[in-house]
């Protein structure tokens, strides 16, 4: 019978899977699950409002938050142009309906994983470190759920994986997602963006990375601005 398997930290998790991803000829470490979806909202609008002026004038800072990005975010790209996601609707801990513009005057760490995908195991306790150790009320790390069906399989993966800080968000739509895809902003699973305190976003990243070390919180510190 074979032995207990040894786990890797968080950290060499997200390397390894960074280098599957390098060898199969990935342009960003990611896993994705090929489904179709609805680009829109359930009522038939667009979520994001691209046309927002405040947020287009941002480039900026943009550029500023993704030089600041190196080492385990050095994948990190500034929003060309920055653009509004107040609109991105997703449940919230209640289970009821909400949108990134609920969070206003926070800044957001928005990461979208799903139980299938195996970097997203491997940077969960990451962004349950990075909430326990930053969030309060200027920044909250609100990771969505984006499994169809119900929430016995998600709730399982958190435990699993040791999750005790994070707020339980979800999207068993996929409308959050295939939005995203839409802006060319996901190209599979995770997908984080970085969102200001205006719902501007400024910055986003395909694959997995390691939320709470050093390189991260410096991004996240300039994502604050002055």
């Amino acid at each position: 019978m074979a032995g207990p398997r040894k786990m890797l930290p968080a950290p060499k998790l997200i390397a390894a899977a960074a280098l599957a991803g390098i060898l199969a000829g990935a342009v960003a470490v990611y896993v994705t699950e090929p489904r179709a979806g609805n680009p829109t909202s359930s009522a038939g609008e667009a979520i994001v409002d691209v046309g927002d002026s405040k947020c287009a004038g941002k480039a900026d800072r943009a550029k500023a938050v993704a030089s600041a990005a190196k080492g385990d975010v050095a994948a990190l790209l500034a929003a060309d142009p920055p653009q509004s996601v107040k609109m991105l609707a997703f449940n919230g801990p209640d289970g009821g309906a909400m949108t990134v513009g609920d969070r206003e005057g926070k800044t957001i760490l928005l990461n979208l994983w799903a139980t299938w995908c195996a970097p997203c195991r491997a940077e969960m306790p990451a962004l349950d470190a990075l909430q326990k150790e930053m969030g309060g009320d200027a920044f909250e790390v609100v990771a969505v759920n984006v499994d169809t069906g119900d929430d016995v399989k998600p709730k399982k993966f958190l435990a699993e994986t040791n999750v005790g800080t994070l707020a339980y968000y979800r999207d068993n739509t996929l409308d959050l997602f295939n939005e995203l895809k839409t802006r060319g902003l996901a190209l599979g699973l995770p997908v984080t963006l970085l969102i200001d305190k205006e719902g501007c976003l400024l910055a986003s990243m395909n694959g997995p990375a390691n939320w709470a070390g050093e390189d991260a919180k410096a991004v996240l510190t300039a994502l604050e601005g002055p």
